[in-house]
């Protein structure tokens, strides 16, 4: 490898880094969904293009190799993943039941089945369950008629039964009962 080459490569590297990482990122996150997995599938990605020479590398386009890259390790580690997750069973024992496993799988599926509302059902939700405030007072803090709040907390209440089970029972607003959900979740 000539010097020249690896001085060309390490100030393109330097440059895309500094000039085009934060959009390399974000392609990233659009892959994997959390910015820590994007940052490191960025890394790989451009140390996997600029390690050693290739033929075909140009450095002018050095974006194009990299999110290449980006793309075909995501996919990669993807498979990887799948695979292992297919054959796990057969070497790993089996997890214990102590520790907070369980309350932080309870917490994802809560923050999951938020997700999955709309947002106003889900910002009635939250000041209700969350906040606990009464159904006058989402509808004033939301600039909503307090029919049109008890009607999204309904609809996200029997949407999140639907998707986390049945729930205990509690009262809204002055006696009108109103499945409630998720307070332990979403405050634990």
């Amino acid at each position: 490898m000539t010097e020249s080459w690896r001085r060309q490569a390490d100030e393109a590297m330097s440059a895309l880094s500094r000039e085009r990482g934060k959009a390399l990122t974000g392609y990233a996150y659009l892959l994997t969904g959390e910015m820590r997995d994007a940052e490191d599938l960025v890394q790989d990605a451009l140390i996997k293009t600029f390690l050693r020479r290739r033929s075909g590398l140009v450095l002018d386009h050095a974006e194009a190799y990299v999110r290449r890259a980006i793309l075909t390790t995501f996919i990669d580690v993807s498979r990887r993943r799948r695979r292992w997750n297919d054959r796990r069973h057969l070497v790993a024992r089996a997890e214990s039941d102590g520790g907070h496993e369980a309350g932080a799988a309870e917490h994802a599926d809560v923050e999951a089945a938020l997700q999955a509302l709309s947002p106003q059902q889900r910002a009635c939700v939250v000041l209700r369950f969350y906040d606990d405030l009464t159904v006058p007072e989402i509808a004033d803090r939301m600039k909503l008629a307090p029919g049109t709040v008890k009607r999204y907390l309904n609809l996200a209440i029997h949407h999140l039964q639907g998707l986390l089970g049945p729930v205990e029972h509690a009262t809204v607003d002055d006696g009108d009962d109103v499945d409630a959900v998720i307070v332990q979740g979403a405050q634990s």
